[in-house]
């Protein structure tokens, strides 16, 4: 277990660093006062602007964090005000923005968020620039040069210019992050929970390059074919457990980690997965869902990039996604490290 004590400010520049490329959106949160049916009209009690997508959310949360080595964010945002917000709010957590281009024919992707309190959000949302996104513009050898290890990409399935597969078998998010291996930089991967129906092939192409995969119980259902809950809801952990196996076998080389609100799996090849679960978040606590999976995957990276063990790092995980629940916009409630090592020891 790692103390607070251990844990660095940013200021010390440790060795390494976490660059973090695909979605930047800007969210505009509307907490509703109910969900109406069609025709009807709820209130707007409070509106919220934030900066979301995979990882947008994924380098922020590290930021917040107090994560000790170099962040980086790369992808594509439009040339417009949106962009601006997505730049400021980067810039203004110490994270390098080198590698986000803007788009002159592209807006900024953006989301309308509707949120009822205790209840799973709704998004409306407009690819913009991150459909755009495609292996040419993003270059891992670059951020490798300059000390970077890890090279995070989320979420594929909300990124068409990477999800696509081509004649010869590949797609542009194979390339990228076979890319990133050879530049050796180790890949971590996450998905959006899509209902396309080619869902299992269009990441199927990307496993054999994932290091690790960190995705929640759907994806995981829906990258493999598993059923993960029955229909009231119920969590199947055979399943999961089936299908973290699936996800190995199809080629991820060093870790699937697959979550869910009420416990976690750490699959790695030879070994008998870990299984970890979280503490119960009280619904009345529960301020918006928006970013739990993102911040459960920025203390993953975390930790994987400290080389904690796995049982820190998902207890750290867990912390992340549970403190996230308390804000109303995808990273506002992430607390430093040091706050969730000390609820660890709690």
């Amino acid at each position: 277990m790692r103390t607070g004590e251990e844990v660095h400010s940013r200021d010390s520049q440790k060795p390494g660093g976490i660059v973090c490329a695909g979605n930047f959106i800007v969210d505009r949160v509307h907490t509703l006062s109910y969900w109406p049916e069609q025709g009807n009209l709820a209130y707007i009690l409070h509106q919220d602007l934030g900066v979301g997508g995979g990882a947008a959310n994924v380098v922020t949360d590290l930021a917040s964090l107090g994560f000790p080595g170099k962040l980086a964010a790369a992808g594509c945002i439009g040339a417009d005000p949106d962009g601006e917000i997505v730049k400021a709010r980067l810039l203004s957590a110490g994270i390098n923005i080198g590698g986000l281009t803007a788009l002159t024919d592209r807006v900024t992707a953006h989301t309308h968020v509707m949120n009822v309190p205790g209840q799973n959000r709704t998004f409306f949302y407009h690819g913009g620039a991150n459909d755009a996104v495609t292996d040419a513009l993003v270059s891992p050898q670059t951020f490798a040069r300059a000390g970077y290890r890890l090279f995070y990409l989320g979420y594929l399935m909300l990124l068409p210019g990477l999800d696509q597969i081509g004649p010869d078998g590949r797609s542009g998010a194979s390339r990228l992050l076979e890319a990133a291996q050879r530049a050796g930089l180790a890949t971590c991967v996450d998905f959006v929970s899509s209902e396309d129906p080619e869902f299992a092939a269009k990441v199927g192409v990307a496993l054999p390059f994932c290091d690790f995969l960190i995705i929640n119980e759907i994806e995981a259902g829906r990258a493999t074919s598993v059923t993960v809950r029955d229909a009231e809801g119920n969590l199947n952990e055979a399943g999961l457990l089936d299908a973290g196996e699936r996800l190995l076998a199809a080629g991820v080389t060093k870790g699937a980690i697959i979550h869910a609100p009420e416990i976690c799996f750490w699959f790695a090849p030879a070994a008998s997965p870990i299984v970890t679960r979280s503490r119960p978040v009280e619904p009345p606590d529960i301020v918006s869902t928006v970013g739990a999976g993102d911040a459960f995957c920025a203390a993953v990276l975390y930790g994987l990039h400290e080389d904690w063990p796995v049982e820190d790092i998902c207890a750290a995980a867990h912390g992340a996604a549970a403190h996230c629940l308390a804000g109303a916009t995808a990273t506002d409630g992430i607390p430093n490290m040091t706050v969730l090592l000390e609820d660890m020891e709690s």
